[in-house]
């Protein structure tokens, strides 16, 4: 570990955390005087990056049951390996902690890969095909639903547009008799056809609600388009055809999205997957999933702010119970939209919409409320907020939250999910007041290309994901996908946030990107640190939670354009191998 990495780590952990993390595994990799028993699982001959301070690299790791037994090199690592220990040879590759996605959303995840994945059209007619050929694949009356489309991604603007979105008459002519919902890639605006905006009860008539937004063509008819708060119409709509179904038809579509949100993570080589907002049924889908054996991942899940209630809190309020695979102590909260549909809260009018500063999701009062009942229940708040104005808010809301509640407020932890656009005055408040930023490097490099569009090239210079000055500052910065808005995929995050490589092939703000070493740190120790679990995980070391990703290489060192092709060979949970990639012998 170099010097920015240990100066990083002590910023996260604090001396008395990182003192008790070294006394723990003193020794580590040394105790000639032990006389060990086989390990269940052992890995050897790989390059180990334990992100941890007393024993920074490695070649090999022995697991007892579910925890680190020892770390070492290969001149000790044989008297760990008895008749029934499985072993790896990692043959040289990279191993490091387990990967923890910082800020996704699970059943979203699972949900969309039961729908129409959206996120590689180039085209709005593109996307009209597709709907076309799912109509003629199902009885008519059923939905149809996708996720991905994003407008400023396509070749070409649609024609017509409002504001540069799609307007629905191409649409509901290929598909008049089935209602179709697809959510924008951010999920803060949808598009609906004819069919669905009458299923809805929504017409010429029908006003924008707080919050969101019906947007109409300068004649006054729909668009088909709806922004923020607007979507909750379509979605009620959605839900009472998905209640239709039986019980059973019901509880068997979640239960296959966990299986596919699982699996889509594993392969990935995550091992923690934080939830970025469930409700409390939900929750409770989790458990029976985790209880029958159909999760390897474990799941850290916010309760969504809808649902925070003092009793609501204390009856799903768990820490690592289930063999350490669910842990809910957290609320997500809103308050804001997205840069991409222009709902992100500005302090000043978007550059290609100068009437408009964007919207206010959720009332701050109601913040406010949640963050003094997160602070008296020991939860932690997990709030939205991706326009400069937006951060402003939800941090004044957590310096009078914590100045009324001092003592509840030591090692809070409370974040802000997403962190896009920052005020250089507002960068400064998160280290005196201990918010984590809870960040997305993929969102940089997706998003790049067109921020300057929204809120102008000096701003954008300024303000937009600004990883280097966080950081500098000594602020616990977090990384993620936010999956299903881009693939759940750790490496396009990472390399988002150490290169700044768009997809049209110009570096976006290189003055505030992460080093490579950061970037892993964002992924393992300081992922767990923004959930209260750094004593558990985030690092390779001995009684830890066994939980390491194998690399096919190795991230730290490799040519930057060699970073993307970059895979999980082995995915291991709890001292279980429970991914390796096509090819790969599970033991050798």
């Amino acid at each position: 570990m170099n010097t920015d990495m240990r100066k990083l780590t002590r910023r996260m952990l604090g001396c008395s955390l990182t003192a008790l993390l070294v006394a723990v595994v003193a020794g580590c990799g040394n105790d000639a005087d032990r006389a060990p028993s086989p390990a269940d699982l052992v890995l050897r001959n790989g390059n180990v990056v334990t992100m941890g301070e007393a024993q920074p690299r490695a070649t090999a790791v022995a697991m007892t049951g579910d925890r680190i037994s020892w770390v070492g090199d290969e001149s000790g690592i044989e008297s760990w390996i008895g008749p029934d220990t499985e072993v790896l040879d990692l043959e040289g590759r990279l191993a490091v902690p387990g990967l923890i996605e910082g800020h996704a959303h699970f059943l979203g995840l699972g949900r969309s890969r039961l729908g129409l994945d959206l996120m590689d059209t180039r085209s709005w007619d593109e996307v009209i095909a597709r709907v076309e050929e799912a109509s003629r694949e199902v009885p008519p009356g059923t939905w149809i639903v996708g996720r991905g489309w994003h407008q400023s991604k396509w070749d070409l603007p649609p024609e017509p547009s409002v504001r540069g979105f799609p307007v629905h008459d191409a649409m509901s002519a290929v598909s008049p008799d089935h209602p179709v919902l697809l959510s924008h890639a951010s999920g803060h605006a949808s598009f609906a056809n004819a069919r669905a905006m009458a299923e809805a009860g929504v017409g010429p008539e029908t006003a924008s609600p707080n919050g969101g937004e019906i947007l109409r063509l300068p004649d006054g008819r729909l668009s088909g388009v709806f922004v923020e708060n607007a979507e909750l119409m379509l979605d009620s709509a959605y839900s009472r055809w998905l209640e239709s179904m039986t019980e059973q038809q019901q509880i068997a579509r979640t239960r296959r999205a966990i299986q596919l949100a699982n699996r889509e993570s594993i392969r990935f080589g995550i091992t923690t997957f934080q939830d970025a907002g469930a409700s409390p049924a939900t929750i409770e889908v989790y458990r029976t999933a985790i209880s029958e054996g159909d999760l390897d991942v474990r799941l850290w899940v916010m309760l969504s702010e809808a649902h925070a209630t003092p009793d609501t809190l204390d009856a799903v309020r768990v820490v690592d119970a289930l063999d350490h695979r669910l842990t809910v102590r957290a609320i997500k909260a809103y308050a804001d939209g997205a840069l991409g549909t222009r709902s992100a809260w500005l302090l000043e009018p978007y550059e290609d919409e100068p009437g408009s500063v964007g919207h206010n999701t959720v009332p701050m009062e109601r913040i406010r409320e949640v963050a003094d009942l997160a602070l008296a229940h020991g939860f932690q708040l997990c709030t939205h907020a991706i326009g400069d104005r937006a951060n402003r808010e939800v941090l004044d809301v957590y310096e009078a939250a914590f100045a009324a509640n001092p003592a509840a407020a030591v090692d809070a932890r409370f974040r802000i999910e997403h962190a896009q656009i920052l005020h250089p005055d507002d960068v400064k408040r998160f280290a005196p007041l201990g918010v984590i930023a809870a960040m997305q490097g993929i969102h940089s490099i997706s998003d790049g290309p067109w921020t300057p569009d929204r809120i102008g090239a000096e701003r954008t210079r300024i303000r937009a994901f600004p990883f280097r000055d966080l950081l500098d500052d000594g602020v616990v910065v977090m990384n993620g996908t936010d999956a299903p808005v881009e693939s759940v995929d750790p490496i396009g995050s990472y390399y988002g946030a150490i290169t700044g490589l768009t997809v049209d092939g110009e570096v976006f703000n290189p003055q505030h990107l992460m080093t490579r070493e950061e970037g892993l740190a964002s992924y393992t120790i300081a992922a767990a640190y923004g959930a209260h679990a750094e004593a558990d995980r985030g690092s390779i070391e001995t009684g830890k939670l066994a939980d390491v990703t194998v690399l096919s290489r190795d991230i730290l060192t490799v040519p930057e354009p060699e970073i993307q092709g970059t895979y999980a060979v082995y995915t291991i949970i709890g001292g279980k191998v429970v991914w390796q990639a096509a090819g790969e012998s599970a033991s050798r």
